[in-house]
């Protein structure tokens, strides 16, 4: 790794730049599987209570089911979230088969009956002016019923963004649907023989051009510098990190200049955030 490149990634918190220059929005807080500190994740009622808690944006898991719905859970099979343990595959499974499990009663007895809610269902709890980043977990094949699910809906195309790991996912939502924001997700780790940080920033940017990207969305890392950042956003892509769920933490990271904060606790962050914004 060349030694400007090493810089990008080593600068310590305490040297940042002060990349929310005045007059610079604060960073959106997005509830991360909904409310999911206190809700069971990926429910109507765990999104449902993150608007209660102040949250600008929900973010949710999507799958296409054996036929063809598009369904909100994270795993690949059912077995962690529901309390019999039945273990289906969600790819091979119907909507109705997922229905019929309670996703509610392994968090807590109270939410006894939830269901996973569909694409449609999920949507239907954006209120005006807020937003939803749909991660879809499945391949591209989905994205056909993507679009149709979002051209039914009510939401603006401003209220809407893709994200996902899979590089093949953000390039064909792009080419459906070019006037919806798609962000990239990308975990950065260090190697333990050489001790590199991997991606490299030259990879993150190349990745980031190749799938025609609109913005970067990254796992919480010592990476995160204002250098690396600055030079993201200066190649004219968004900025984006998950999952914070600590008030401080969160309060570097804006200064940072992230455009939006994922978190499992919306208004644990959205009130210190804003208690960072008094005077």
């Amino acid at each position: 790794m060349s030694s400007i490149l090493l810089s990008a990634f080593l600068v310590p918190l305490s040297c940042l730049s002060q990349s929310l220059a005045a007059g610079e929005h604060a960073p959106l807080v997005v509830a991360h599987r909904g409310a999911s500190h206190a809700a069971p994740e990926n429910t109507l009622a765990a999104f449902k209570l993150a608007w209660k808690e102040g949250a600008d944006a929900i973010e949710g898991d999507f799958f296409l089911t054996k036929d063809q719905k598009i369904v909100c859970t994270h795993d690949r099979t059912t077995q962690r979230l529901n309390k019999e343990k039945l273990n289906l595959d969600v790819a091979k499974s119907t909507l109705e088969e997922l229905r019929a499990l309670d996703v509610g009663s392994w968090k807590n007895e109270k939410w006894k009956g939830e269901r996973m809610p569909t694409l449609a269902e999920v949507m239907a709890t954006v209120p005006d002016g807020k937003k939803i980043y749909i991660e879809v977990k499945c391949g591209a094949k989905i994205i056909p019923f993507l679009k149709t699910a979002i051209e039914e809906s009510e939401l603006e195309p401003e209220q809407i963004v893709i994200i996902s790991f899979q590089k093949a996912v953000i390039l064909n939502a792009k080419i459906a649907m070019p006037m919806l924001k798609a962000c990239w997700l990308c975990s950065f780790k260090r190697e333990k023989k050489t001790g590199e940080i991997k991606p490299t920033e030259a990879e993150v940017m190349k990745s980031l051009n190749s799938v025609r990207a609109d913005g970067l969305s990254c796992g919480d890392h010592s990476s995160l510098t204002s250098v690396f950042l600055n030079r993201v956003r200066a190649a004219g892509y968004e900025t984006h990190c998950w999952t914070v769920d600590n008030p401080k933490r969160a309060e570097e990271l804006a200064k940072l200049g992230m455009h939006s904060i994922t978190t499992n606790r919306p208004a644990l962050i959205r009130e210190g955030l804003r208690t960072t914004e008094t005077p």
